[in-house]
């Protein structure tokens, strides 16, 4: 049973001895396509360098930049928005204002197709989505880059604020937020999008209407990580795609399932009990009057 969060540290499990691994860990370098060779996670100038944690049995993304890995995201994104024979390339960080010029956000990663002459004939977006943490994930972090050559095995359990995936919040204060903005735009546009996501996030989302590929307008490309022993790395894997309509799994998104008014009410009926037991009222109810 693991006993602390960390599954990769810039870039590497933490008990990978290689030299490579402690290059990368060393110089804090980022191997998965960031804008820049080193990690920026949370602070250029002290990155978080977590790029996963363990979630029981496996492995939850916490970096976006982690799907970067040889550029799978775009292969399969490009795949959905435009024809087999397209040019295309990426773009990242793209920013998107809306209609009175205010920024509605940047899109992770923009695919264009051009022609022979490098204009541009069609594009679509790409939005990452890593996980939240709930807890401290960056004391165990800076813990272990204190002395990596023996803390690989430290025991993290029992520490208050133990870090966890936090797959409620990321969902609904990131993932739904961002798609209802920057991707109304794009909707409006007629512009397809994809959604790059880990499987254990995917199956945390209410379940949306699947379409056929060519009546989709919402591409989800779901991702695992999956262990190198001989390497002893992670490779991002590529999983299934679900293919939505805009509009529909917005809603599924936004909606929060109704449970039992019955329930409610009662919960209603005990904080009422309670206020009125701590504060009786002062004038008399009529069952309090006496009639002569």
């Amino acid at each position: 049973m693991l006993k602390q969060p960390l599954a990769e540290v810039f870039g590497f499990p933490i008990d990978n001895k290689s030299p490579e691994a402690t290059r990368y860990r060393e110089k804090r370098l980022c191997p998965f396509n960031n804008k820049v060779p080193n990690c920026t996670k949370d602070k250029a100038n002290d990155p978080l360098g977590v790029c996963s944690v363990y979630e029981g049995d496996s492995v939850a993304i916490t970096c976006p930049v982690r799907f970067r890995e040889e550029w799978l995201i775009a292969d399969d994104a490009a795949a959905f928005f435009f024809p087999p024979d397209a040019t295309w390339t990426s773009l990242v960080e793209v920013r998107l204002n809306d209609k009175h010029g205010k920024s509605a956000g940047n899109i992770d990663v923009v695919l264009v197709s051009y022609d022979e002459r490098g204009r541009v004939m069609d594009f679509g977006s790409c939005e990452v989505q890593a996980v939240y943490i709930s807890g401290n994930v960056r004391a165990p972090f800076e813990y272990f880059m204190q002395d990596p050559e023996t803390r690989f095995e430290m025991d993290w359990s029992g520490k208050p604020n133990y870090p966890r995936p936090d797959y409620l919040s990321s969902s609904r204060k990131r993932l739904a937020p961002q798609l209802l903005f920057k991707g109304g735009i794009l909707h409006a546009w007629g512009k397809k999008q994809a959604v790059a996501i880990h499987r254990n996030f995917f199956n945390t989302l209410p379940e949306m209407a699947e379409v056929k590929a060519q009546e989709a307008e919402l591409a989800w490309l779901i991702y695992d990580l999956a262990h190198d022993e001989t390497q002893n790395i992670y490779k991002l894997q590529r999983g299934q795609i679900a293919y939505t309509r805009f509009e529909p799994a917005m809603l599924k998104l936004t909606t929060a399932e109704a449970g039992s008014v019955e329930h409610f009410t009662e919960h209603l009926q005990s904080k009422l009990d309670e206020k009125l037991d701590n504060n009786p009222p002062d004038a008399p109810t009529l069952s309090d009057i006496t009639l002569t």
